[in-house]
């Protein structure tokens, strides 16, 4: 197959995404994929002039050195604002000159500019898969923008041949939106079993950091949104008078400085680690090097409402208990008894770390995490997306 791809959020550099593990996946099966994107760090990344011309970066691999993926990046005004409307106009020229150059199969979308790639797959007579991993309106940092955003998304649902979700609460939330039930399935989120592994022991990693072997370590990683509860999570750490509990953070993003100073304000610089971003195949030594692992976002932020972060299946296949507010799609996902301990706030994180060490719980938690994802393997997940796929160009040519 000849699929592209088109997303409004950044390949290269982001933290590898559901879309990220398909894509390498599919190339390593002989399919040629191309993926549109869209230079979201530019704020505080990249060159600083008014605009970006177009940009095409062959044999793109984040995961699987084999996998050959072709990113083309269109221009941009690098103005706020006029970025997202300037990437409206960009990326509708890249789908068309794909579509002349490149003669996809297929075309499958994430995020608010499905819209515009669902249009010329209509036209085109192509199959318009549209992927859902999370509610792309909400994440618009123009507030006034968003509702705008939903009439988009509710336009391209009705449009789409196939709608997926990564999760079974997010199914839930387009249909409302006007998916037609039938047209939509839930494609989950995998792990590379392999890979994470429960067996490394993250010796190194606690060397590399000085932490010692009766430390115990808390772990988060991927971007430190404001939302993601951990700003609350180090201040409850200062105030707890144990200096062998320790909070490990792997990522950057909006709240990376300020967890920095939190660190220097209350003296907390042997028990908060803020390693920076990190290369995907160091990322099961930094949750073996770990004791129980965070997902403490704040539980009313609507865009953490209906999402499962991966993260999620790579702590727990590493066999790792979780401790997450009370998200509805990851309680919806993993249930009470699955590895998984929920606290309403991120404030109440440390607390129940410390109650789930003194009950001598946490061994425990990790084996049912890792026989909960088990199935969850990403050859498995491809092999359904790769069926799914097939099955929209073949009913696309019965019409």
């Amino acid at each position: 197959m000849k699929i592209v791809i088109v997303q409004n959020t950044d390949w290269l550099n982001r933290n590898p995404a559901q879309q990220h593990h398909l894509a390498e996946m599919l190339s390593l099966r002989g399919h040629e994929i191309r993926v549109i994107d869209y230079e979201i760090l530019w704020r505080t990344r990249g060159e600083r002039r008014l605009y970006s011309r177009r940009q095409v970066f062959d044999n793109v691999w984040k995961i699987h050195p084999n996998a050959s993926i072709t990113v083309i990046r269109p221009g941009i005004i690098k103005i706020p604002l006029l970025d997202y409307i300037s990437l409206m106009f960009s990326q509708r020229r890249e789908i068309n000159r794909q579509n002349r150059e490149f003669s996809p199969d297929v075309i499958v979308s994430m995020g608010i500019v499905a819209y515009i790639a669902g249009r010329i797959a209509k036209r085109n007579n192509l199959p318009f898969v549209y992927y859902w991993i999370d509610v792309s309106h909400r994440l618009i940092p123009f507030k006034p923008l968003q509702p705008i955003g939903w009439i988009i998304e509710c336009r391209a649902l009705k449009m789409a041949d196939t709608v997926l979700t990564i999760n079974h609460k997010l199914r839930e939330y387009v249909v409302k939106m006007g998916a037609p039930l039938e047209r939509t399935q839930v494609l989950g989120a995998g792990t590379e079993i392999k890979q994470f592994n429960p067996n490394n022991n993250g010796k190194a990693i606690r060397r590399q950091y000085g932490i010692k072997n009766d430390d115990l370590i808390l772990f988060f990683m991927g971007w430190l949104y404001q939302f993601s509860g951990l700003k609350e999570v180090a201040l409850q750490l200062a105030k707890t008078h144990n200096d062998n509990l320790k909070l490990l953070i792997v990522g950057e993003g909006d709240a990376y400085e300020e967890l920095q100073s939190i660190r220097e304000k209350y003296n907390l610089q042997d028990r908060l680690i803020l390693t920076g971003q990190k290369p995907y195949q160091e990322i099961p030594s930094f949750i073996a090097a770990s004791d129980i692992c965070l997902l403490p976002a704040h539980p009313d932020e609507k865009i953490m409402q209906d999402i499962v972060p991966i993260k999620m299946y790579e702590y727990m296949a590493m066999k790792k208990p979780v401790i997450a507010t009370r998200l509805p799609g990851v309680m919806k996902e993993f249930g009470e008894d699955n590895g998984v301990v929920y606290v309403d706030r991120p404030e109440d994180v440390i607390g129940k770390a410390i109650e789930l060490i003194q009950s001598g719980k946490i061994e425990k938690l990790g084996t049912k995490a890792r026989h909960f994802v088990e199935k969850n393997s990403w050859d498995n997940i491809t092999d359904e997306f790769e069926r799914i796929l097939e099955e929209a160009i073949k009913e696309k040519a019965r019409t």
